[in-house]
């Protein structure tokens, strides 16, 4: 892989940033998913760190992982962005190696963030309709087509985000909930990657 010419036998640190919306909890199973992924098929790496960047808003805007790889020569960084992109690697993420180098930009995933209106509705709305049943729906909806993989609680909105291979399949696929669910009323969709 590009960049990592004359680095065989040599350990290092790269780091992942990965252009999805996950709160630290969710950032944290990722992580050890791919800790466990790389044990399986014998990648000698761990992730030894991470970080979660937020916008002015406090929304969650990306997250970096700080990656310990044993051997920064031979195919070790291709192989890590293969398991990512087997996991979750929103398009817009990248690679920074050791020493300073360019970013490697890399990503498979879409991303639809489903923003739902905590402010403008019937108060009744907001006493009878609960978000646990919108959060359990998408996850229904999306199976074979994406995941819910986090969410933020903003002062007038709460954002479900999803990825999959599509953000048009996945809206697609959560309509008919934004269409007849009362709490989906004013709701946006945005795509986030």
């Amino acid at each position: 892989m590009q960049g990592t010419q004359g680095n065989t036998g040599a350990r290092g640190t790269i780091t992942v940033t990965l252009n999805a919306r996950l709160q630290p909890v969710h950032r944290t199973e990722l992580e050890d998913a791919f800790n466990d992924a790389c044990q399986l098929h014998g990648i000698r790496a761990e992730v030894i760190g991470g970080g979660t960047l937020l916008a002015s808003s406090g929304e969650v805007a990306n997250c970096d992982l700080r990656i310990r790889v044993d051997d920064l020569g031979g195919d070790s960084v291709l192989l890590i962005r293969r398991l990512f992109e087997a996991m979750l690697a929103p398009v817009g993420s990248s690679i920074s190696l050791p020493g300073g180098g360019p970013r490697i930009p890399f990503g498979v995933h879409q991303g639809l963030g489903l923003y739902l209106n905590g402010t403008d509705l019937p108060a009744e709305v907001y006493q009878t309709c609960d978000i646990n049943h919108v959060h359990e729906e998408c996850m229904r909806r999306l199976e074979g087509v994406g995941m819910l993989n986090s969410h933020w609680q903003g002062p007038t909105e709460t954002a479900l985000y999803m990825y999959g291979d599509s953000f048009d399949r996945m809206h697609a696929a959560i309509t008919p909930l934004l269409d007849s669910y009362p709490l989906c009323q004013r709701c946006r969709v945005e795509r986030i990657a």
